[in-house]
């Protein structure tokens, strides 16, 4: 895996917007997660033999925490609340690849009493702790040396959020703006995400409220359509998971590029393949 991911500027319905790509920074550890545990990766752990952690069973943090163990000579157990039967009986997407690096799946809940022994990792879902910020920080570096090298005073930074993690210590850690829209839960839900890791709410983002509400997970013609059109106009594949949703409220929200844009490109892009098998199966169409 590489730091410092390149910066490409394109242009979307007359508007223009540079695109943070750390969907390049590698397949394993693409985007978000890259950033989110680069701590586990640069640090030794002497002590640690395996990883527990929990979440959804098409979870990209699921995946590259499979790789992260499988780097570190670790076993992983993971929680899921349940394993749909076609997804059992047709593995893909970030299930398939994380059980091919050994995982151990179970489902249920992580019993809220069990205490983590000295040689286990606990991670919570989607990477939501404070080490976190170890990785951001240096996203937070590559994004001011471009800013510099660019001539740029002042940026709006847009990135849509699961936790809200990666927007909160991007904007502890920078004085331009952060916005971004939730899309796991509402704004409530959201804020409680940020005042998880900090109490302090002037390094919170903004949080842009979208005009249509859309359930986490669920298959919106309008996203498949906007996924398409950014292939189309820009030459770049996002994830069809948030970054529809996040692309169509940024629109919808043109006072945000009143100072030169940047979206931040989360990479999980290995989820896609289990996103189109759903639209496949929605639709009944070749997509």
């Amino acid at each position: 895996m590489y730091i410092n991911s390149p910066i490409h500027t394109k242009e979307l319905n007359k508007q223009i917007i540079h695109i943070k790509r750390d969907d390049l920074l590698s397949k394993d550890f693409s985007g978000n997660k890259a950033r989110k545990f680069y701590y586990f990766l640069e640090n030794e752990f002497p002590h640690v033999k395996k990883i527990v952690s929990y979440g959804s069973i098409q979870s990209n943090a699921m995946y590259s925490l499979s790789v992260l163990a499988q780097i570190k000579g670790w076993s992983f157990d993971y929680y899921v609340t349940h394993i749909p039967s076609y997804l059992e009986e047709n593995p893909h997407g970030n299930y398939k690849y994380a059980l091919e690096n050994g995982i151990h799946i179970h489902v249920g809940e992580i019993a809220s009493d069990s205490k983590v022994s000295e040689d286990e990792l606990f991670i919570e879902e989607g990477g939501r702790d404070f080490y976190a910020e170890f990785g951001l920080k240096i996203l937070v570096e590559e994004i001011l040396e471009w800013k510099d090298k660019q001539g740029i005073d002042e940026l709006n930074i847009f990135l849509p959020a699961g936790t809200g993690t990666t927007a909160l210590y991007l904007q502890k850690n920078i004085q331009d703006m952060v916005y971004t829209t939730p899309c796991v839960g509402g704004i409530e839900y959201l804020k409680e995400q940020f005042l998880m890791l900090e109490s302090n709410e002037c390094f919170h983002p903004t949080i842009i409220k979208a005009s249509k509400k859309r359930h986490f997970g669920k298959l919106y013609r309008e996203s498949y359509n906007i996924w398409l059109e950014l292939q189309d106009k820009m030459g770049i594949e996002f994830d069809l998971l948030y970054d529809p949703h996040g692309w169509l409220t940024l629109l919808e929200n043109p006072q945000i590029f009143d100072k030169p844009t940047l979206y931040i490109h989360q990479g999980g892009l290995i989820g896609n393949e289990s996103m189109l098998e759903r639209y496949k199966r929605k639709y009944s169409e070749n997509i």
